[in-house]
């Protein structure tokens, strides 16, 4: 099974501006991510694919493949089906390229031990929830499942609502998601629906129209960035353990 892996990495956030290129311990936000992701044996190739010249020049200047993409994409995942378009393979990850603590033993466990030829498979990790505050942060999704860890729902509000226990765990979304050509196919080809516009998760892509995902719990340490000052957290995660 050819799989690669794609990061993709955007210049124009509006909440953090070029955040890729921000420094974590000295080194781009974008380097971490990849040298992660460059420890999965599984991976045959690993692409950085932005529509930034300045990304582009920061990657190539340490030794990662790039691949310039449309700048007019609403999201990571249309990103993804752009490269599927132009690169061959039997399943792509992606892998956000704001999680910088993700590990290959963490990444791996959304790839699928078999998979058929021409397969409809997404599936994407998730971890438990260790702060109660972020329950209720609405930047963090949150992710309910199956016994099978077939997705059931996705919310920013806090879910499942403990009214008849207290003594669940709930599971935040972490960015690491595994797609065949297939399911990209139908992900480009299927407009939005309402909950997707509503909640801005494009998971409810495949959910609202019946598609099955499934979310693996990798029960990593999970530190996205979201804004600057997330990286101090970052960075004392990662001098913490040196």
């Amino acid at each position: 099974m050819k799989t690669i892996c794609v990061i993709p990495a955007r210049a124009e956030s509006t909440r953090f501006f070029e955040k890729p290129l921000a420094l974590i311990c000295g080194k781009p936000m974008i380097w971490w991510v990849w040298h992660h992701c460059m420890e999965v044996p599984e991976f045959e190739s690993v692409y950085i694919a932005t529509d930034s010249e300045k990304i582009k020049a920061a990657a190539e200047n340490f030794g990662a493949q790039v691949i310039m993409t449309r700048s007019d994409h609403d999201t990571a995942t249309e990103r993804l089906y752009e490269v599927s378009t132009r690169i061959d393979a039997d399943l792509y990850v992606m892998v956000n390229g704001d999680e910088p603590l993700l590990t290959r033993e963490s990444i791996i466990q959304c790839i699928p031990a078999n998979l058929e030829p021409d397969s409809f498979y997404v599936s994407n990790l998730m971890t438990d929830f260790t702060n109660p505050v972020e329950v209720v942060d609405a930047t963090n999704l949150k992710i309910v499942t199956a016994s099978d860890d077939r997705c059931l729902f996705i919310s920013r509000s806090p879910i499942p609502y403990p009214k008849g226990a207290m003594d669940y765990v709930f599971h935040k979304f972490v960015g690491v998601g595994a797609f065949t050509r297939k399911a990209l196919d139908f992900y480009h080809n299927t407009p939005r629906g309402p909950i997707e516009k509503i909640e801005e998760n494009d998971s409810f892509r495949f959910l609202e129209n019946h598609q099955p995902i499934y979310y693996y719990n990798c029960h990593c340490k999970s530190l996205s960035v979201d804004n600057r000052k997330d990286i101090a957290g970052v960075e004392a995660y990662l001098n913490a353990g040196k």
